[in-house]
């Protein structure tokens, strides 16, 4: 479809077709924590140190008992801390055990030389993560025992061992962040959780069904995982809901659990059309004769569901280091509603945003009408790597981050892009959310829109009443809204469009 769905929006020229999309350039110094992982995996290095069948050294410090990184990491990056941790961050978004360690103690400030990057709001997060991890608690390189003390597994290496050590003391510091936290606080740390894992596709929506689910351990893990036993407080002895409810460990209560909600992500996950996550919905439902019967409802709620965030709290420690966002576009439909920001998007509409958040002072309406500073001053508060070109991510951005601070053009025009895929993939519970965010704001334009989504049933609309819809269309002509035909035909066949599928 053309950008006829924005022909009510726009007031300005069209975005230059020569303004070609620019690739994300990566930096030479690239994290290398992964390695760690993958190196004793395939080749069997001793990496913890050669070890027998007990865990790690109870009279050892973490010099003998932690995994190792690599001193790139761990060493003084004070010149280049913003480098440093926006390396982190990519490794630590695409799920790497170590890099989400490494920032828990970052933010921690554990070193005086990160003092200025303080936040335990932001170290809570990637501890949490790092718990979360399959990386952090499966098996590698065991083998049977034999001999005279009998059948059972040892490891190969003490690789286990020290994975076991650094969630053990992991479980210990977030226990302590998150007692000292408001409710408020602790309720931060869990959404960033959930935005973080939700833009990992199925492998994090089954993690979030597991951190709901009763018959894991606190944060995902098998139930009879030591780490996550010893975060219960107890061993041996009462089931595993007596075990959480008189658990003290503020680290167990951070995602309390319920059927409704692993049955949720589950769903979820099996949405993303990964066919092992449809295998594991359904032995979901087989696991107990109540969830089964919970289908329908949650289906419901599924198409309803939308993250925490547009994106990643867009906030910053005194510093001025952004927290930045390294999760990326995944797949054709991510690719494809990128690549529509060049033809169909109006400029203006980036230009209005650009204006609204202070980066320009008159509303640019072509990508040439910026400067290399005014687009230098918008990625530093995105957090991405300052180079002066102005990529179809960073438009997408600066719409969403105008929105999530409150435009009403820019709520607008975010909920368009929903609706019609240009720059995100079409996704009409969020274009829905957008729409009802600026009607808050009495935007004419948004309570026809959600009238239209009212009185032709939009999946992912909790509200299909006809009578509402009528209410709102009424409401949008006192608001001054008047569609023009060609509008009002846009969004119809945005709508039809949407029950064919």
């Amino acid at each position: 479809m053309s950008s006829t769905g924005f022909e009510g929006l726009v007031m300005g020229d069209r975005e230059d077709r020569g303004d070609h999309a620019r690739g994300v350039a990566r930096r030479p110094a690239t994290v290398v924590v992964a390695l760690v992982a993958s190196a004793v995996a395939l080749t069997g290095l001793t990496s913890c140190g050669e070890g027998g069948p007990s865990l790690w050294r109870k009279d050892g410090a973490a010099a003998v008992n932690a995994c190792p990184r690599p001193a790139s990491l761990t060493g003084s990056e004070f010149n280049a801390q913003e480098q440093g941790l926006r390396a982190l961050r990519r490794a630590a978004f695409r799920g790497d055990f170590f890099a989400q360690l490494e920032l828990g103690t970052r933010y921690a400030a554990v070193r005086a030389t990160d003092k200025n990057i303080e936040d335990p709001i932001e170290s809570a997060v990637w501890t949490g993560l790092a718990l979360a991890n399959e990386e952090g608690y499966a098996p590698i390189n065991r083998v049977e025992r034999g001999g005279l003390f009998g059948g059972g597994l040892r490891a190969l290496s003490r690789y286990d061992d020290c994975r076991a050590w650094e969630r053990h003391n992991a479980y210990q510091k977030l226990d302590e962040q998150l007692s000292r936290m408001s409710r408020d606080e602790q309720e931060q740390v869990r959404d960033r959780m959930i935005y973080v894992l939700s833009t990992q596709d199925a492998k994090g929506f089954r993690t979030l069904a597991r951190l709901h689910d009763g018959l894991f351990g606190p944060f995902g893990e098998p139930e009879d995982n030591p780490q996550g036993r010893e975060a219960y407080g107890r061993k041996d002895g009462a089931n595993r809901e007596e075990r959480w409810r008189a658990s003290r460990n503020a680290a167990v209560n951070l995602f309390q659990r319920n059927d409704v909600d692993a049955y949720l992500y589950n769903y979820l996950a099996v949405q993303t059309g990964d066919v092992g996550a449809y295998v594991l919905l359904k032995d979901f439902e087989r696991s107990s004769p109540t969830r089964a019967r919970s289908g329908s409802f949650v289906e419901a709620k599924a198409r309803q569901w939308v993250p925490p965030y547009e994106f990643y709290p867009n906030e910053a420690p005194p510093s001025g280091v952004p927290f930045s966002d390294e999760s990326r576009p995944r797949g054709d439909a991510y690719e494809y509603a990128l690549s529509r920001m060049q033809g169909e998007m109006p400029f203006v509409h980036v230009g209005r945003a650009l204006k609204f958040l202070g980066v320009t002072e008159d509303v640019a309406r072509e990508p040439n009408g910026l400067s290399k500073r005014q687009v230098e001053t918008l990625e530093a508060m995105l957090g991405h790597p300052m180079d002066g070109f102005l990529s179809p991510l960073e438009k997408v951005r600066a719409i969403q981050l105008a929105a999530t601070n409150g435009s009403s053009d820019a709520q607008m025009v975010l909920a368009v892009m929903y609706s019609e895929g240009i720059g995100v993939p079409a996704d009409y519970a969020r274009a829905f959310h957008w729409y009802s965010m600026a009607d808050k704001q009495g935007n004419g334009e948004a309570k026809f829109a959600m009238s239209t989504f009212f009185a032709l049933g939009v999946a992912g609309v909790s509200d299909q009443d006809k009578a509402q819809a009528v209410a709102y269309r009424i409401d949008s002509a006192f608001e001054g809204f008047g569609p023009s035909a060609s509008r009002l035909q846009a969004v119809l066949a945005q709508v039809s469009r949407s029950q064919r599928r």
